[in-house]
């Protein structure tokens, strides 16, 4: 009986506080630098995506979907797979008699 009642005199659990994550300044505005960095490195990516353009150029995620609809307008890279929350690009391959 005696060791049903200690039962409950132990130590308190004490809570984690959490993963806490490294806070990103990732810019809304593209410079001179990343505007000159995004048409020279990201055409030449295997696999565009927005969370890829994101890391590589240090900007929102807003931003690097827009430069991403931009670049496909203007043919530099192509969509793969379009859906409602992301898409994935490729880079447009350009074939010896078209230009």
């Amino acid at each position: 009986m005696a060791a049903a009642m200690a039962g409950g005199k132990g130590k308190k659990k004490k809570w984690s506080k959490g993963k806490s994550r490294d806070k990103v300044d990732n810019k809304v505005l593209l410079t001179k630098e990343q505007n000159d960095r995004l048409y020279s490195e990201v055409p030449k990516m295997k696999l565009i995506t927005t969370s890829g353009v994101v890391e590589k150029l240090k900007v929102s995620g807003g931003l690097a979907k827009r430069v991403l609809r931009i670049l496909a307008e203007e043919g530099q890279i192509r969509p793969v797979i379009v859906s409602g929350s992301q898409v994935i690009y490729t880079r447009s391959i350009v074939e010896e008699g078209e230009e």
